[in-house]
């Protein structure tokens, strides 16, 4: 999803009534961030409180490129890291993930082998249908083992778009609130759906509701379901004992709009990119009693925060052996204080940006090769900014190219590498950045190496149903990663 997508933000077809009233019950915020313009690295990173460069979910294949896990991956979570799940446990949580995993598939990087007690959900994105015989469908799983296949036993029509998977994990949701709430036991739920994601999909009852499109009927499906989750915690009488946080893992993928891609409202480019659209992110806070209603917040945050502020909540420490990134956000969210912390935002192995306060200085631009774009894939369409949204990968370590966030949230006007306002601001971000690449300990690149032997052939569960698939010979290569 991206920052232009909820009428709290300013979208004007103002199709998120739950979203929105969650935000003038709690507290919006107008400057959040993803750790990575990608699903898998940000994810890794909201669940560590670890910049990607640090807990793996990267690659050294070939220069600030992005990388994920796809079927054929072999690497996911390294055990050495430590999840928020598995340190949430030592205050007596019980934690359940619900849809999207995509931290590794194979049978060590499962999420219930990392903190979870329960899953029910995907370890990949919900691409397919494959033939099952050259790339087998992808798994749904409920804890250790898989229940089906998607468009096998989980249809996605792609043709209409209807598949009814947000619905199943809204119940999910609420079975297990309903049963944390009656044995009084302590919770943290990850839910992390995907209809948004190509291909997008909704359910038969908002099939076509939306002026927006199919995906606009997804975000009415996502909206509705979380209207229905803060009901239920209200009904339950746990509200005001529930801290409920709302974001996302990328900004919106303008290479599948206008279809099936949202809006990044104002800001440049979308998913893929270090440019605000794809790394801006909507993000309400929503706490009864707690929270007061109708604030905004103008703090820098970041998805790895949750992680610290999650541990703040439950009373515990983050780990004090490694790096952490993210912060304690409850200051900013409790008493309206503003924390003086820089944004990084990383493509790969490099460091392609940096915000303090509101200045952002690129010390690398690029958009995509030239080679992917003559094939159609503009990650930017309509936006092209000269010298800004490049197709070469343009170095600008000696003089970055510098933007006032505040007056030019679209990144369109660089200010004069002569200003005495670029030497001042400069200035204080080198030496940010200098810090930064003091701590610097890059984690072992998981995103390396592919095979296809490593595939959702066979996995756990799977001889019950009678859906165990031929392994083919193990042939690990190097991931490409063309963007």
């Amino acid at each position: 999803m991206g920052w232009g997508d909820l009428g709290a933000f300013g979208e004007p077809s103002k199709e998120t009534p739950n979203l929105d009233q969650m935000a003038s019950e709690g507290m919006l915020f107008l400057n959040f961030y993803t750790a990575n313009p990608l699903c898998s690295p940000s994810r890794a990173a909201l669940l560590t409180g670890r910049l990607p460069i640090r807990n793996g979910f990267y690659t050294t294949n070939a220069h600030a490129r992005n990388a994920y896990t796809p079927q054929s991956i072999v690497g996911g979570i390294p055990d050495s890291e430590l999840l928020l799940p598995e340190l949430l446990k030592k205050a007596g949580y019980t934690n359940k993930i619900i849809g999207k995993w995509h931290l590794g598939h194979r049978p060590q990087f499962h999420p219930l082998k990392h903190g979870f007690d329960e899953w029910f959900g995907s370890p990949n994105c919900h691409f397919g249908p494959y033939d099952n015989k050259a790339v087998p469908n992808i798994p749904v799983y409920r804890d250790w083992e898989m229940v089906g296949r998607y468009y096998e036993d989980f249809n996605i029509d792609l043709k209409t778009g209807e598949a009814n998977l947000t619905q199943i994990y809204l119940q999910e949701a609420l079975d297990f609130i309903s049963r944390q709430q009656a044995s009084q036991q302590p919770f943290f739920l990850y839910w992390a759906i995907d209809a948004t994601h190509a291909p997008v999909y909704a359910s038969k009852h908002f099939l076509g509701t939306s002026q927006r499109g199919l995906y606009g009927d997804a975000v009415r499906e996502i909206d509705d379901s979380i209207g229905k989750i803060l009901k239920h915690l209200q009904k339950l009488g746990i509200s005001e004992n529930t801290f409920v946080f709302f974001t996302s893992d990328n900004g919106a993928a303008l290479i599948s709009a206008p279809k099936q891609g949202g809006s990044n409202g104002r800001f440049l480019c979308g998913k893929q990119t270090t440019f605000e659209g794809g790394m801006r992110e909507p993000a309400i806070a929503w706490w009864p009693g707690h929270i007061p209603a109708g604030k905004v917040s103008h703090q820098l945050g970041n998805v790895m925060d949750l992680f610290t502020t999650s541990l703040s909540l439950a009373g515990l420490q983050p780990p004090s052996d490694r790096q952490i990134d993210g912060i304690d956000l409850l200051p900013a969210i409790l008493q309206g204080q503003l924390i003086d912390r820089p944004i990084f935002y990383y493509r790969g192995n490099e460091m392609m940006a940096v915000r303090v306060g509101l200045y952002k200085a690129h010390y690398w631009t690029w958009s995509n090769s030239w080679e992917e774009y003559s094939k159609g894939i503009d990650f930017c369409p309509g936006q092209n900014v000269s010298g800004v949204t490049t197709h070469t990968k343009e170095e600008h370590t000696t003089l970055p190219l510098l933007f006032h966030l505040g007056r030019d949230p679209g990144e369109k006007y660089p200010l004069s590498f002569a200003s005495s306002e670029y030497e001042g601001a400069m200035e204080r971000i080198s030496n940010v950045v200098q810090q930064h690449k003091v701590t610097m300990v890059p984690g072992e690149p998981q995103l390396n190496v592919c095979d296809k032997a490593v595939m959702n052939w066979s996995p756990p569960g799977c001889e019950k149903l009678g859906k165990c698939l031929k392994l083919p010979e193990s042939e690990p290569k190097k991931c490409i990663w063309p963007h």
